[in-house]
């Protein structure tokens, strides 16, 4: 499989949301939520962002308390020896991540903090409060990730909720979008028929399409291929991958 990042609507949203931040008029108002189910893409989203710019990623755990949260970013940002007084901890915090936010503007590049998984805290308001007391002092770009029920759990916080207006809610893929994706990340060449039926059985769930381009291309390079790339009567019989609802495997049907 190509190690490439294939945009597709969900990234451009994204974008799109982190557009509005740049050129937000209230500057506190920066916080950028992402949504969706599992198995849409975040995931390779928040990857390829991250890489491209450098900035800082943590995934929340559900047990974490603020000091939890605190620890384990200070941990990321490479302070080996934080303060023991949770003023001056919060305080050194801002002080890393101001220095990383203007290393990033010298170079031109936006720079920002990502909590994967944000819905496990989003409940808790110690801790979501520690995140936009950081965010507020920086006016830092910060991606809260979640699992579907993130944008229902931040409207019981009307301080954090106002300050995030930019949501990127993921949906199942188009069949353009699949196209691109299974075009794009498939070492060998699929037919139309293909990656319709790929498209149809995965629900339009990119993690499914993943899965089922190992598949395809793991007999592709076993067999002849025509002009088409691998198609339906190549793979008939053939697992191609496995239902999330049922966990049943799903297999390519022989053509009538």
């Amino acid at each position: 499989m190509r190690d490439v990042f294939v945009e597709t609507a969900n990234y451009r949203n994204f974008m799109e949301k982190l557009t509005r931040v740049d050129e937000r008029g209230a500057q506190e108002a920066c916080l950028v939520v992402v949504d969706g189910k599992p198995g849409l893409g975040k995931t390779a989203t928040m990857d390829h962002w991250i890489s491209q710019t450098g900035s800082i990623r943590i995934r929340a755990q559900r047990w974490w308390k603020h000091n939890d949260f605190v620890a384990e970013l200070l941990n990321e940002l490479g302070v080996t020896t934080p303060p023991r007084n949770r003023r001056e901890r919060f305080k050194r915090i801002i002080e890393e991540l101001g220095n990383l936010a203007d290393e990033a503007a010298l170079e031109d590049r936006t720079f920002g903090l990502v909590i994967d998984e944000c819905d496990l805290i989003s409940r808790n308001e110690e801790v979501m409060e520690t995140i936009r007391g950081i965010s507020d002092i920086q006016f830092l770009p910060t991606i809260l990730v979640g699992m579907g029920k993130l944008r229902d759990n931040l409207k019981r916080f009307a301080q954090i909720e106002s300050r995030a207006p930019n949501k990127a809610e993921f949906h199942p893929v188009s069949l353009e979008d699949a196209t691109a994706l299974i075009r794009g990340l498939c070492e060998v060449p699929v037919a139309p028929d293909l990656i319709q039926f790929t498209w149809k059985t995965s629900k339009g769930f990119s993690r499914e399409m993943v899965e089922a381009i190992s598949k395809i291309e793991r007999l592709g390079r076993r067999i002849d291929l025509g002009p088409a790339g691998v198609t339906m009567a190549d793979m008939a019989g053939q697992l191609l991958m496995s239902n999330r609802e049922t966990s049943r495997d799903i297999i390519v049907p022989e053509l009538a």
